[in-house]
């Protein structure tokens, strides 16, 4: 049999305590048109029956098992790394919260193979409650606010953001990366165990050593957000999106940059902490405060080199 001139593709699933939502992604997955991928399905210690669901149900799935949650970041680093050792040529990384469109890898790929230095491509990602409204339609670094977002977030697709294009960052919930690119920069970093910002991180990180972001709005995928974490916004998860937010930025705005950032970041602040005391969200108020003095203490922590 001729080999397939089409790129090898291993699509990582992280998974922890979903199995239903895990299937639900799985077979979705499955269904993409695109010949030459493989599903592996990193579980993080699930005691739901996830792993033994897999096994059963899956057998064309690899299944690799860590012994505890190792949360979002180090838990992918391992399906990424497991992902480096076979030499395939591309990691997509994709939450177990989501569906996709039966194209989404072979537009991903096909935008992929005429950009030189390419380093990471991500798609189009609604509300899988609300499929026409955008979670996703590229990412945005604001290095005078201290600010990391989605563009266009929650608004209603009418086309705006139908054109590939460069973008600051990508997110990990549909996260296609070039694997000699990872190799040059290297996996997520733990610093932002268990999760937030690793993404932003990793992308700064291939914008920095020269490679391209790219937006592909024909490429499709459908989230439901925050299923795959346990639900919406807590207060841990409040303090974990201050502290890291404000690491990443330590790490790479400049001098000159932080003036600005502290008087956006105090002015939000501000605003927000009256937001949740007229909701009388005392616990949110306190993760805030939290992950800010945490941010604080770990400001000096001895970054590895970029």
């Amino acid at each position: 049999m001729a080999p397939n001139p089409l790129p090898e593709v291993y699509c990582i699933i992280l998974n922890w305590n979903g199995r239903q939502l895990l299937c639900e992604t799985v077979n979705s997955v499955q269904k993409m048109t695109y010949p030459n991928f493989e599903i592996v399905v990193v579980d993080n210690g699930s005691e739901d029956g996830s792993e033994e669901t897999i096994e059963a149900d899956y057998p064309d799935v690899t299944l690799v098992k860590n012994e505890t949650n190792l949360g979002f970041g180090e838990g992918n680093n391992v399906g990424m790394q497991y992902a480096l050792d076979h030499n395939v040529e591309w990691i997509f990384l994709l939450n177990n919260d989501i569906e996709v469109h039966p194209n989404l890898l072979s537009e991903l790929i096909q935008a992929a193979l005429p950009v030189e230095k390419i380093g990471a491509l991500g798609p189009k990602i609604y509300f899988f409650e609300k499929p026409e409204t955008f979670w996703f339609a590229g990412g945005q670094i604001n290095f005078w606010t201290g600010s990391i977002s989605h563009r266009g977030l929650r608004k209603k697709d009418h086309g705006q953001y139908n054109e590939i294009s460069e973008t600051d960052y990508i997110t990990g919930c549909a996260l296609l990366i070039h694997a000699s690119a990872l190799k040059e920069v290297g996996l997520f970093d733990p610093i932002y165990s268990p999760a937030y910002s690793e993404d932003a991180d990793l992308c700064q990180r291939l914008r920095l050593a020269g490679y391209k972001l790219i937006y592909v709005p024909s490429a499709q995928v459908w989230h439901k957000v925050s299923s795959s974490s346990g639900g919406g916004m807590t207060s841990f998860k409040t303090q974990l999106k201050v502290e890291h937010n404000l690491i990443f930025f330590k790490r790479y705005a400049h001098w000159y940059q932080w003036p600005s950032i502290v008087v956006s970041i105090g002015t939000m602040t501000i605003f927000f902490l009256f937001q949740q005391l007229i909701k009388g969200n005392f616990k949110i108020i306190n993760a805030l405060f939290k992950g800010f003095w945490k941010a604080l203490r770990r400001l000096f922590h001895p970054h590895r080199a970029r």
